[in-house]
């Protein structure tokens, strides 16, 4: 974060970009993290300094991903990108779950393999990541080539005795022998019996308690299955991420972040199998976004508001998801509405809108040096770039940092023409495209390509404004205008918009 010293110092304009150049060198020390274990906010302290070991549970891949997946991939891409921003070197590991009962079932249905049907959505997954502008992460962990770990990690749990063989060959975690059971959720372990007991897994007869949890279980017939000391099978879901999270980050990270519902079981199982295993402490900071709702019911298929990011594509350029999942702080509920997405719609214009301004005129800017009225509004601009970082340092509320770009948003479009120095609006641009893509907006218009017949109108009034008939130019834009396009007229020549 800037220090007030250099906010308050009027720099030169032709040093702006020195200053600009270093806007993220410093990590912020006072970082502020809720986390789910002490549900209080921490400051952030790294267990290596400059580095981040981050593991986000990511989707099981049986169908399209919908809005729900979205949300957290989208928050906590963000997060990352801010860390990155603030110069620590990120190691973000994300997993897709390629082996479960509903990839079985959608096999079964299509009479295709489980891993015909796993592939094929990782991939159309990663299309719809790709469009909202979700970073790859350092490592896309599959569950079913981490099979002997996960083997291994079970014998570890068995012969510590934190884990049994049932006589069908199930593997279970005994529970009652992990003494912290329950500090993510806040639940003791008698709180938990009622929820253990509506799941009913194969062998559950074999439990010495409801509360125990799978952690491999037996091949059913048409089922994929791996070899184990056990029996034939597969393993559990929440094994999955205990052992790709220590393959690929270690014993002990820094962050673990996921959807509330996340909470209990699968994360608080994590927790006691990574650490009846490892013997420490597993994940630092424990980080949930809550629910989405649609039309402020919960997002459900049988209430019909439910949603895929493929079918929302058709609609809008997933850029407007992004940017409204970050209207709002990710721990509090968000709603999903037509209006809203309309209201982000326009929202994201106004920035764009805002940044291709800048773009115009730094091509025709002169090289005339600061003025003073620039200088001030050049520490006006620093002093909205502090506000943006305290805002996501505290917790990383994206709601405040939006407002503060809608800030240097007006402040430029009120600030510069055709006579700024470039050096100002240089400065201005590189900064909204830093802060911008913090929060993965992309700040370059896509190409939008006008049809035959709109493009003879425009090609039409531009004649008649030749010829100074100045009336049929006026009905050409009027026409166009009822067809959704807005005409400017600038120096560089005619500029269209839709809306």
């Amino acid at each position: 974060m800037m220090t007030g010293a250099l906010i308050r110092a009027v720099q030169p304009v032709g040093v702006v970009f020195e200053f600009h150049k270093h806007l993220k060198i410093r990590k912020g020390k006072n970082m502020k993290i809720f986390n789910t274990l002490s549900r209080r906010k921490e400051e952030f302290v790294p267990l290596e300094p400059g580095k981040v070991k981050m593991y986000v549970c990511g989707p099981t891949v049986y169908n399209f991903i919908h809005i729900g997946n979205a949300r957290p991939m989208i928050v906590f891409d963000t997060v990352r990108r801010y860390f990155e921003y603030k110069g620590y070197e990120v190691n973000y590991v994300s997993n897709f779950t390629d082996v479960d009962d509903k990839i079985i079932k959608a096999a079964l249905e299509e009479g295709v393999t489980a891993e015909t049907i796993s592939k094929r959505y990782i991939e159309e997954c990663k299309k719809d990541m790709a469009a909202m502008n979700v970073k790859e992460a350092t490592t896309h962990p599959l569950a079913t080539e981490e099979i002997g770990g996960m083997l291994e990690m079970i014998h570890t749990l068995i012969k510590s005795g934190h884990a049994y063989q049932a006589e069908d060959g199930t593997v279970y975690f005994r529970t009652g022998s992990f003494k912290d059971y329950g500090k993510l959720s806040h639940k003791n372990l008698e709180e938990l019996q009622s929820g253990f007991r509506e799941i009913k897994v194969t062998g559950e007869e074999g439990k010495e308690d409801s509360s125990d949890f799978v952690l491999w279980k037996p091949k059913k017939e048409g089922e994929p299955f791996w070899e184990s000391p056990w029996c034939q099978g597969r393993p559990g879901w929440h094994i999955e991420c205990s052992v790709m999270s220590k393959k690929y980050l270690g014993d002990q990270i820094d962050i673990h972040a996921g959807g509330e519902d996340l909470i209990f079981p699968h994360h608080e199982n994590e927790i006691a199998q990574s650490e009846a295993a490892n013997g420490r402490e597993f994940a630092k900071y424990w980080m949930h976004n809550a629910f989405l709702n649609i039309d402020n019911r919960k997002m459900s298929k049988s209430l019909g508001n439910f949603f895929t990011v493929r079918e929302i594509s058709e609609k809008y350029d997933l850029q407007v998801l992004r940017f409204f999942m970050l209207s709002a702080h990710y721990r509090s509920p968000l709603n999903f509405s037509a209006d809203l997405m309309e209201a982000s719609k326009n929202g994201l214009e106004r920035i764009l809108t805002g940044m291709e301004k800048l773009k115009d005129l730094e091509k025709g800017a002169a090289h005339t040096g600061g003025k003073a009225e620039e200088e001030e509004k050049i520490s006006e601009a620093k002093a909205l770039v502090e506000k943006y970082e305290a805002a996501m340092e505290d917790d990383f509320n994206t709601a405040d940092a939006i407002s503060a770009v809608f800030e240097l948003v007006k402040l430029s479009n009120s600030t510069t023409d055709a006579d700024s120095s470039r050096e100002y609006v240089t400065f201005l641009k590189e900064t909204l495209e830093k802060l911008c893509d913090v929060l993965g907006i992309i700040t370059e218009k896509k190409a939008e390509v006008l049809d035959s017949e709109v493009e003879e109108m425009i090609k039409a009034r531009k004649q008649a404004r030749k010829e100074k008939n100045f009336a049929l130019a006026d009905e050409i834009r009027a026409n166009l205008l009822n067809m959704g396009i807005v005409l400017e007229d600038t120096r560089e020549g005619v500029k269209w918009k839709r809306v």
